[in-house]
């Protein structure tokens, strides 16, 4: 039985949290799936991960290519998880769905904590994945420092 990991950006955008959240998935050895609801902003975010410092270079892939099922990170818009991912990584407000959080090893909601959306859709996520009795997870990086600020044990 996985955990939702609601993640809380408030010091640093998303293309400079995710690669922390990726590698320590992947030093897991997780496959992982980011997804978003928008294939425009995953073609963004994977240009600043292949962007990044050479010395931490990410494998990931955005989907709909030859070898998604050899992704370690795969990029997509879709329920689907085409490389077997363990770990889900819901960006901009992206559907999860209690099944999921039950059958992964861990999903995480990576939101923005500067627009009243995000912050509004993320609640709203926590209420209905907590309310269908998943384990669940609140970090917080006000601090500048990853700290966990509040935690619901599930069913």
């Amino acid at each position: 039985m996985g955990k939702a990991m609601f993640y809380h950006l408030t010091r640093r955008p998303l293309e400079q949290a995710l690669p922390q959240l990726l590698e320590a998935s992947l030093s897991r050895g997780w496959k992982v799936a980011v997804r978003g609801p928008e294939r425009g902003r995953l073609e963004w975010l994977d240009e600043k991960l292949w962007g990044g410092r050479p010395e931490s270079f990410l494998p990931h892939g955005l989907s709909g290519g030859p070898h998604d099922a050899q992704q370690p990170v795969l990029l997509t818009e879709t329920a689907d998880l085409p490389n077997g991912a363990t770990c889900l990584m819901a960006i901009d407000g992206a559907a999860v769905s209690a099944e999921e959080v039950n059958r992964l090893e861990r999903v995480c909601l990576v939101f923005n904590g500067y627009e009243e959306e995000a912050v509004s859709v993320a609640r709203g996520q926590w209420k209905t994945l907590t309310g269908a009795g998943c384990a669940a997870e609140y970090w917080s990086e006000e601090s500048g420092r990853w700290e966990k600020k509040a935690e619901s044990e599930g069913a």
